[in-house]
């Protein structure tokens, strides 16, 4: 794989102090069958000194070569060897994270949902900025959200909706001018529906972004995937009298009361909310709760249920 140079990624994972990154990293590891999935989070496997095994924090910038596999446009399983660096949060170790992104071609960058954006991010934001990389967003601790939070959902919405537009402010405050305004907007701006913004839980080995939703809902909706990514996110809304996409909140009622899932105090629900993060959270529910005859029916309910409305 070292000899295929257009196959090799090199990867910095940045963020503030304790938002997880090393317990990311932890699960990109068990991934590619390292270490156990079970020891996944516990191990901190990049964290080789003993006083940041005693301490539980990251002192200096490790990498670890992973392999993975892909399916592209013209040919599927396409080999990558990713290089991984995990590097420190402590504002204190900031030179780590200088020298681990001055040798990367694209950096992590992971927000904790409930603590949100925090100094250290900012930080380490335009450091990657200075060095031209184009940061990858990861919401992480969605675990906490659903758990500790208990927010409904258009409340989760708006959750990850703040912190991806703090990231996006600071994206475009230390922008490098001699880009170009458009390139740089383009560069380094990271929207959900691009595919540049992840969800999910590090400790948990769990994650998606709107790419693998749009895959699964772009034939019920008769769009193409790129298309279905834009309507998962933003001021989208479906409605199931037109059964059509609207940009409009309105209210809509129904005589057989068996349309609840769309429905919100008589108004149309996002589209985020209903067909991605109430699958989710349901089955997140059912797990927790020990409901095993809740799982099997969930992961084909969203799907169905629009299959229901005839579309």
């Amino acid at each position: 794989m070292m000899d295929r140079k257009h196959n090799i990624r090199n990867i910095s994972v940045i963020a503030h102090v304790d938002h997880g990154k090393s317990t990311l990293t932890d699960s990109l590891i068990s991934s590619a069958g390292i270490i156990a999935e079970q020891r996944a989070g516990d191990v901190r496997f990049m964290d080789s000194r003993d006083d940041e095994q005693a301490r539980g924090i990251t002192i200096k910038s490790t990498s670890v070569s992973l392999y993975y596999e892909r399916d592209e446009e013209k040919e599927k399983n396409v080999p990558y060897l990713i290089n991984l660096i995990d590097s420190p949060g402590h504002v204190d170790f900031s030179s780590e994270v200088t020298a681990a992104l001055r040798v990367t071609d694209g950096a992590l960058v992971v927000v904790d949902c409930i603590e949100g954006v925090c100094v250290q991010t900012e930080t380490v934001l335009r450091q990657a900025i200075a060095e031209r990389i184009r940061p990858v967003l990861f919401l992480n601790k969605l675990d906490r959200v659903f758990s500790e939070l208990q927010p409904s959902l258009e409340e989760c919405y708006k959750i990850f909706r703040n912190a991806i537009e703090s990231v996006n402010v600071i994206c475009q405050t230390y922008k490098d001018e001699k880009l170009g305004n458009i390139e740089v907007q383009l560069f380094f701006k990271v929207l959900p529906y691009t595919g540049r913004v992840g969800f999910g839980s590090g400790l948990h080995a769990w994650g998606f972004t709107l790419r693998d939703f749009s895959r699964l809902y772009a034939s019920k909706f008769g769009l193409s995937s790129e298309k279905t990514m834009k309507r998962l996110w933003g001021e989208n809304f479906w409605d199931p009298v037109a059964k059509d996409w609207v940009t409009k909140n309105t209210g809509v009622f129904f005589k057989d009361g068996e349309n609840d899932i769309f429905l919100k105090n008589g108004k149309l629900v996002r589209g985020f909310c209903q067909f991605v993060l109430h699958p989710i959270r349901t089955l997140y529910d059912a797990v927790m709760n020990d409901q095993k005859d809740k799982i099997q029916p969930n992961i084909e309910g969203t799907a169905s249920e629009i299959e229901k409305e005839g579309h």
